[in-house]
Formats: structure tokens, sequence, C-alpha cells
């Protein structure tokens, strides 16, 4: 127990020594680094300015380079060792004495627990020679461990001296080598560094008058902006933002009835607005801007709210600008795409009939050439049970036909669309139609998606019809989902133009190019708009692809009727050629029947006769006929 006890001492000993020396370690590191510290530097600055003592500079490095060798050497490398060697050293010994310990008092048990009236030679032999065995190892790592304490004691001494005389030893050399080099040069030395100190000074000086002045004309300038709504006269509305940023207040409910307002930093980046909070290093996405609605909103007696509803009208936000200026610039901005985006040259396109077809270059067309301003737009299609409307009978072929308000299809559809080679069925909601003024470009798809989106923002129309599009060969029909009626029906020879929205995928449109009133000179081009589930660049491939099936289903028609009209002119050829070869049959027997009428031709007696032929005979009886009617007369 005495035993234990002083090893504790020991143990506590060994590890304030540790502690201590892992303090020291790190203190005489840092000495050691600071010895190695560059004067130079790579400072172009500094380098520039120390040029006229850069001697002075070399001499004194290289006596600090000397001093950090010296410090290596007598000082870092005693205490290294001893850090790295004597003292893990003594930790190890620690965990291999607690092992032995461990491993003897668990033999002690199990040989305490031999039976007194059960004896076995054999487990007892063997608990026997486990305890030895413990024993042994215990007792020799003990001696070891002690002897190790003990010699710590002496050690730390050393390694506590050692260092020190060192360091001492060390800085005694750098002040002896300092003084014999610096003192010839000391006071030119001390001259030139008080020249530059005071240049440094003089330059500081003007700078700082200069900043001043700088910050006295800004204040005067800034004067204004510190109001926080300023007057509209001065600072004008900018409706030709193409990026906006600036603080907003956000609204955010925390309860059914209580909400709270965060100030935050916003910003617009591209098609999307972002938002940062004081303390983050980047943005993050507040939300998806791209052909949302924004509308002034009156919340909880707050001025300059607004709210913006992305086009689908799942997502909302409440803001609160600071300045009426700052109000109308966001709804504004928020509204408008911006400017020089650029479209993706990979849209899906159709013009006169070809997918993905090369386009020609609108640059210089604005959009008021592509869709009319003030265009009214058709938000809902016709109703099935509706009379088709005049225009939209002539134009898709179905004048005088009333559509079936019986959820049944007319056996017409029915037959027109059974010998359809394409069948393809899509889901898809209208957003909505209106007339354009060109369709020879994916541009004004594109752009009455913009219009028709917008106008339903404004409006806060988020009422969609669903439809099922069926595309086959010779048309496109808009059905209804319930009643399988058919809503619309497209000719497909009038659909001109389709395409997919640049970023949006869902969203795709095309171009129905028709006559308007009884002259079919008189062409008219309606843009209808409609949203899938994903699903819009297959739909333009399925339109695509029914096009070019129709495309060669028209000619393999032409060619049939071109073959079939040459086959007829061959028949009639073949039977004009064979009337005439009877007439020369005809003319020919004739000939020879003259030819034998001409010679006595009176019967033998052994009853020979003429035989006329049949033209002959006939004629002969009209003469006979002829003869009796002039003896009647």
């Amino acid at each position: 127990m005495k035993t234990r006890s002083l090893l504790g001492v020991f143990e506590e000993d060994a590890t304030a020594i540790s502690n201590y020396m892992n303090q020291l370690y790190q203190a005489m590191h840092r000495i050691y680094d600071a010895q190695r510290f560059p004067l130079g530097g790579d400072d172009e600055v500094m380098s520039s300015t120390l040029q006229q003592f850069s001697k002075v500079i070399d001499e004194l490095s290289s006596c600090h380079a000397v001093l950090s060798t010296q410090l290596a050497d007598a000082m870092m490398f005693p205490i290294t060792q001893f850090k790295e060697r004597d003292l893990k050293e003594i930790l190890t010994l620690k965990e291999v004495f607690q092992i032995a310990s461990n491993d003897h008092d668990a033999a002690i048990n199990r040989y305490s627990r031999l039976s007194k009236k059960r004896e076995n030679d054999k487990v007892k032999y063997e608990v026997t020679e486990d305890v030895y065995t413990s024993r042994k190892k215990q007792h020799q790592t003990m001696m070891h461990y002690f002897c190790a304490l003990n010699t710590l004691q002496y050690k730390k001494k050393i390694a506590l001296l050692e260092p020190l005389l060192g360091y001492m030893q060390a800085q005694i050399s750098f002040f002896k080598m300092g003084s014999e080099n610096l003192n010839e040069q000391l006071e030119e030395f001390l001259a030139n560094i008080g020249t530059s100190v005071q240049n440094v000074r003089r330059e500081m000086d003007s700078d700082i008058e200069t900043m001043q002045q700088t910050i006295e004309d800004l204040e005067v300038a800034s004067d204004p902006l510190y109001v926080p709504d300023p007057d509209p006269t001065k600072f004008p509305v900018n409706r030709n933002l193409t990026r906006k940023a600036g603080y907003l207040n956000a609204r955010n409910k925390t309860g059914l009835v209580s909400s709270t307002w965060d100030r935050q930093f916003y910003f617009t980046q591209g098609g999307n607005l972002m938002s940062q909070a004081r303390g983050d290093v980047a943005g993050g996405l507040a939300m998806d801007i791209d052909n949302c609605s924004v509308m002034a909103v009156d919340c909880e007696d707050r001025r300059y709210c607004f709210q913006i509803t992305s086009f689908d009208g799942k997502k909302s936000s409440i803001l609160q600008a600071e300045s009426k200026k700052d109000h109308e610039e966001q709804r504004h901005e928020s509204l408008r795409p911006a400017a020089g985006q650029s479209r993706p040259p990979t849209a899906r396109t159709s013009s006169s009939g070809s997918l993905g077809s090369e386009s020609t270059n609108l640059a210089a067309l604005s959009l008021d050439s592509l869709v009319a301003p003030d265009t009214p737009i058709q938000f809902d299609i016709i109703s099935p049970v509706c009379e088709d409307q005049p225009g939209q009978a002539k134009a898709f072929g179905q004048g005088g036909r009333r559509t079936n308000p019986f959820g049944e299809s007319g056996g017409i559809i029915k037959s027109e669309t059974e010998d359809s080679i394409l069948h393809q069925l899509f889901i898809v909601r209208f957003l909505g139609s209106m007339e354009v003024k060109s369709d020879d470009h994916p541009d004004v798809v594109y752009e009455t998606m913009r219009q028709i989106l917008a106008a339903r923002a404004i409006h806060n129309i988020f009422r969609m019809t669903e439809s099922h599009l069926l595309v086959t060969c010779d048309c496109l029909k808009l059905i209804d989902p319930q009643t399988q009626v058919t809503r619309l029906t497209f000719p497909l020879p009038c659909v001109v133009l389709y395409a997919t929205h640049q970023e949006n995928k869902r969203l795709f449109g095309f171009v129905l190019r028709t006559s308007s009133g009884r002259s079919e000179s008189n062409l008219s081009s309606v843009c209808y708009i409609f949203e899938s589930n994903n699903e819009g660049e297959k739909i333009c491939d399925s339109v695509g692809l029914a096009k070019q099936i129709a495309l060669h289903a028209e000619l393999d028609r032409r060619a049939s009727e071109k073959q079939k009209e040459i086959e007829r002119v061959k028949e009639k050829q073949q039977k004009e050629l064979n009337k005439q070869k009877q007439i020369e049959k005809d003319l020919e027997e004739q000939s020879r029947l003259i030819a034998a009428s001409s010679r006595p031709n009176q019967a033998s007696s052994e009853g020979q006769f003429v035989v006329l032929s049949s033209s002959q005979s006939e004629e002969s009886d009209l003469g006979e006929g002829g003869k009796k009617r002039e003896s009647e007369a």
C-alpha cells in the first residue's frame, strides 16, 4: 500500500512535468519561429523602402540566421528529445504496468476461487502457473517502471536547465555579433530610418487630407439618400433595370394569425430572386421569378408591401420595400426578364413542317412585329356543348357540324382517327391563345408565352382547363378527360410552328395558320399555349413525327394517284388502238366483199351460194326495206 501511495506521488509529478514541458516547448517553438521570420520579405513597398540600407538588413538577417541555428541545436533539440523520448517512455511503462497489475489481480482472483473440497490437480496447476507468470511479469514491469520514474527526477532537471542554457548562450552570441557588426554603421542606420519615417508620415497626412475632403463631398452629395423615402422628382423610378439589389423586409408566418418580419438583402440573378442573410458569405434561392406575378397588397398596416407569386400559383412571398421608388422598381423588375438573356439554340421548333429546321435571324425585328400589342387573349377553350364559331369552323374544316354534347364522339371523327398510324395521348392544361403577326420563327411562341403568363399573373388567373391532347397523322385534338368529347380539332397541315419554353420544359405552344373570312387568301395565325407534365419536348417531337408521317403519306398518295392516272391513260390508249384495229379489219373485209360482188355469183347446180358478211346483209336488208317503202308510196 505504501508502494502504491508513493507511486501515485511520482505519477502526479510526471504528469505535472509533462504539462509544463508541453507549454515550455510551445513557448520556445514560438521564439524559434520568430527568429526565422525573414525581415526582407516579398513586400515590394518594403523592399523599395529598405533599399538604402540593404547592407544593414543583410547583416542583421545573417545574425538572425545564426541565432536560429543555435536555438535549434542548443534549445529545441534537448527539450524535444526529453518530450518525445523520456516522457513517452514513462507513459508507455505506466500503461504496461497497469496491464500487468490487472492481469495479476485477475490471476489472484481465480486462485482464490479454487475449491477446497473438489481439488483438481490440473486446474490447480494451471491457476498456480498463471499466478506465477503474472506476478513475475508485474514485478519485472514494476522494477523497470520505478527505475524510469527515479531516472526522470534527474532528467527533468537536465531538461529544464539545458534548453535555458542553450537559449542564453545563443542570445549572448547574437548580441555579440550585433555589437561587432552594427557599431560603426549605427548612426547612419538610425538617420536613414528617421528620414523614411518622416516621408511616410508626410504621405499619410496628405492621404488623410484627401480622404477628409472626399468624405465631405460624399456627405453633401448623399444627403438626400439618408431619407428613407426620397423625393420621386429628384430620384425618378428607373423602369429599364435588368438587375435589382437592396434590403427588403420579408414576412414569415409563425402561426395562424401571427407573423414576423425579417430584414434581408435581396438581389435578382437571371430569372431567380436570391436572398442573403447578415453574416452569410453567399446568397440562396428565394423564388423563381420567371413569368411571376407581382402586385401591391395591404399587409398589417405596412407601407410599400407587395406580393410575388410564382407563375403556377404554388408559392408566394410578401415583401416590404423601404421607399416608393424601390417598391415600383421591384414590381417592374420582377415581371420583366433579364435583358440580353440568350435563348437556347436547341429549342425544338418547326417551320413549314420540318422539326428542328434552321430559322431565320430575327435580331432586327421588334416584339411588336411578332405579337401585336393589345391583342385580346383567350384564357379558356370553347365549351363542347356550344356551336363552333364560324371562323374556327372554317379554319378547322368543321363547318356546319355540331359537337356531340352526349359524351360520344361522332362516327366521322372515329373514322378519321382510326386510320391514322400515330396515336399519342398527353395530359395538357390550356393557358391561353392569341393572334400573332408572324409564324416563321420560334420567338413568336416565346413572346406569346411571356405575354399570356404575364397577363394571367396580372389578372390573378390561376385556373386552367385540363384536357387530353391526341396527336395523330391528320390532326391534333383536345379531348375532355371525363366525357371524352372532342373540344377542339387542329388540322395538322395548319400547324406551321411549334416550340417548347427555353427553360421551363413543361410549357409548349404551336401556331395555327387559318383563313379568316370567306377569302382563303386572307390568312391569320393564332398561337396556342399549353402546360404539360414535363412533356413539352416529347409533345413537340410527336407533332414533328406526325407531320413527317403525314408528309410521306401525302407523297405516297400523290405517287399512287399518278400511277393510277398513268394506268388509265394506258388503258384508254389500248382501247383506242383496239378500236382502230377493228375499224381496219372491217374496212379490209368490206373491200374483199366489194371485190367479190363485182364477179358473177349465180348459184350453181350443185347448190353453191355466196355468203355475205353481216354488214353487207344489213345493207341489203336496208336496201330491200327502202324499195318496199318506195313501192308502198
